[in-house]
C-alpha cells in the first residue's frame, strides 16, 4: 500500500539528518519508525487509562484508606515486628 505524506520543511530536514547520520537507510523508515512510537505511546495511553478506570471502580467498590491510615498501620506493623 503506497501513502505519500507530506512533511514540514523542518521535520524533512529533521529525517533526512537522521538518513545522512545513518540511522535510518530512508525517510520512510525514519516516518515509519515515528508511526511505530506513536502507536506504542498511544498504547502505554490506553493501558494507564484503563488502569486508573479501575482502580476508581475497586475505589468506589471497596472504598479508601487516607494516608494517616495507611502511615497509621505501617507504624504498627513496625512496632509489633520490634
Amino acid at each position: 500500500m503506497a501513502t505519500s505524506v507530506q512533511l514540514s520543511d523542518d521535520l524533512e530536514r529533521f529525517a533526512r539528518d537522521c538518513v545522512e547520520a545513518g540511522r535510518y537507510d530512508t525517510v520512510t523508515e525514519v516516518v515509519q519508525s515515528a508511526l511505530r512510537l506513536m502507536r506504542d505511546t498511544e498504547e502505554q495511553r490506553a493501558a494507564f487509562n484503563a488502569m486508573l478506570k479501575a482502580a476508581a471502580e475497586e475505589a468506589d467498590r471497596d472504598g479508601t484508606f487516607t494516608a494517616e491510615e495507611i502511615f497509621a498501620e505501617i507504624d504498627d506493623t513496625l512496632a509489633a515486628a520490634r
